[in-house]
């Protein structure tokens, strides 16, 4: 299958790199200095369990998506708009569209500006950028997809790329939770700049963590949403399978670059505003990071 990455960083070079690996053509759409080091050496994919230089294309133009079967959006949130504006004169008729990016409402704003089915995933995974084309993967990568008459092939396709995929017919709860745990971690990763696993052992830690996840599963409920499981099991689950890592916020920061956290925390605190929620933790993480970000 001919597969693009829109949006080649540390989650579309993980999965591109995966799914590249495994025999499919794929073509990464990205920033100048990593496609200029993958089209020189390949993708290096450095994993838990192997390192790798894989084939890839590689290009900034949204062209590169102009032959492929399945597209993976793989941009910020911050960019969703202009990322589906790049991508719509390009896309062939039938092709598959999936949104693999933060955040609850990517696939159907993805939807409006592209007028066609998205289908939305939930990325379970801890990657980074360690240098120009070379992605660091630090743990998990399991995907959950929402229903679509093309589930059982995305699953096939990626289960044989080593990547598992569930379906959930409740993927609105699926992305809520994954908004939970970004919301407990993104932030207060990026202020203190320690990985999860430290971060969530330090001194009164564990009640503002129980806040966060209050808010916002009061925050979903107002918004009709039943979040699976318990939302803090698997907060104290990403520090337990995710020790070293640092959130995307924390990566972004430090890099200079905006966050995504209007689409997290913000979103929260937005949606819980329109609703009458209170969200005073979740406000307060919200206007930290945006004001680290304004230096």
């Amino acid at each position: 299958m001919i597969i693009a990455v829109m949006g080649a960083g540390a989650v579309g070079c993980y999965y591109g790199g995966m799914l590249a690996r495994a025999g499919n053509e794929v073509v990464l759409i990205g920033r100048p200095r990593h496609v200029e080091a993958m089209r020189r050496d390949g993708l290096f994919l450095d994993t838990q369990s192997f390192q790798a230089h894989v084939p890839v294309e590689a290009t900034v133009d949204a062209s590169g998506a102009r032959a492929a079967r399945l597209v993976l959006c793989c941009v910020k949130a911050t960019d969703t708009e202009a990322a589906a504006a790049e991508l719509a004169p390009h896309l062939a008729p039938d092709a598959l569209v999936m949104s693999l990016q933060n955040g609850v409402d990517n696939a159907e704003r993805l939807q409006r500006a592209l007028g066609r089915e998205v289908i939305p995933a939930v990325v379970y995974v801890a990657t980074e950028m360690a240098g120009p084309g070379w992605v660091k993967h630090h743990g998990r990568g399991e995907l959950v997809i929402g229903p679509a008459a093309a589930a059982d092939e995305l699953v096939r396709l990626f289960a044989d790329a080593g990547v598992p995929v569930q379906i959930s017919a409740n993927v609105a709860g699926a992305l809520w939770a994954k908004l939970i745990v970004n919301c407990a971690y993104n932030a207060l990763s990026a202020i203190t700049r320690v990985p999860y696993g430290r971060m969530i052992q330090g001194p009164g830690m564990e009640a503002v963590l129980r806040d966060v996840v209050r808010e916002c599963r009061a925050v979903a409920e107002a918004e009709g949403v039943t979040v699976p499981g318990d939302p803090w099991e698997a907060v104290l689950r990403i520090a337990q399978t995710m020790p070293e890592q640092l959130s995307s916020t924390a990566q972004d920061l430090a890099r200079g670059k905006p966050s995504e956290i209007d689409h997290l925390n913000g979103h929260v605190c937005a949606r819980g505003e329109a609703l009458g929620i209170p969200t005073p933790v979740n406000r307060v993480l919200y206007a930290a990071v945006k004001l680290l970000e304004s230096r």
